[in-house]
């Protein structure tokens, strides 16, 4: 299989990468960081995977339309879109130009990407469309406007793409990790409920995929927690945001 993977240099892209590194598997690795996908890329090879790596900002979106067209000169079988970040959970007024950065990171890059690839996959008609966002586009907390309406985009745009292209034979999911202990939260200072272990959030989310899930939110707990939770009356959910919040120390 050809198997496209976005913010491939650390976190879960790169232990995506590691899980799908198999002689029957062609891996092409997107990141900005070459040293590190260089590296990824080597043990990659070493267990047997073919690698292509590409160097490239997913905030230069010429650029990642570039990309977009080059990858559909051959077939894709998958493309996991995880490429993201986050500003952490600061208190105050997000600053625009932090803003900006995390929408353009994890959700104007996709579609930069994918505007010159959809048509291809349209016209195989096969391949799947994998989506990382979070549980916390499910439910926002005020330390993290931010990133929660940027994975809320995601999950719209997932939707409405699952919808347009399952048609033609595409399968479009949409996958909601909570707390995973990677690159991006180990800058948290706060309390995670349920964080869980790299090799476990990696298990969750490849089953996930073979499973074709079409949205997928995990853990269990977590996310049944946020679901009741969003179903009290606005001013219970307004004592439990703040409780939350005091907790935080925020």
């Amino acid at each position: 299989m050809r198997i496209v993977i976005t913010g491939a240099s650390s976190g879960l892209g790169e232990a995506l990468a590691l899980h799908y590194a198999t002689k029957e598997n062609q891996l092409v690795l997107i990141a900005r960081r070459e040293n590190r996908l260089d590296d990824v890329a080597q043990r990659c090879r070493g267990k047997g995977a073919q690698v292509e790596t590409i160097v490239a900002d997913v905030n230069n979106f010429e650029r990642m339309r570039e990309i977009g067209v080059h990858l559909s000169e051959q077939p894709i079988d998958w493309i996991i879109l995880n490429a993201g970040v986050s500003v952490g959970h600061g208190g105050g007024v997000t600053p625009f130009e932090d803003f900006e950065r995390l929408f353009k990171t994890n959700f104007l890059s996709v579609h930069a990407l994918l505007e010159p690839i959809i048509p291809k996959l349209m016209e195989q008609k096969s391949g799947e469309v994998i989506f990382i966002s979070s549980l916390a586009s499910l439910f926002t907390m005020p330390t993290s406007i931010a990133y929660s309406s940027s994975k809320r985009a995601i999950n719209a745009y997932a939707e409405g793409l699952h919808y347009q292209l399952k048609p033609h034979g595409i399968s479009v999911m949409t996958i909601m990790p909570g707390f995973i202990d990677s690159e991006m939260t180990q800058k948290n200072r706060f309390k995670m409920p349920f964080l869980m272990s790299t090799e476990e959030g990696i298990a969750r989310i490849t089953h996930a995929i073979e499973r074709k899930k079409i949205r997928y939110a995990f853990p269990f707990r977590f996310y049944l927690m946020i679901r009741i939770v969003s179903w009290f009356p606005q001013s219970l959910r307004d004592k439990i945001v703040n409780f939350t919040n005091f907790k935080k120390g925020a």
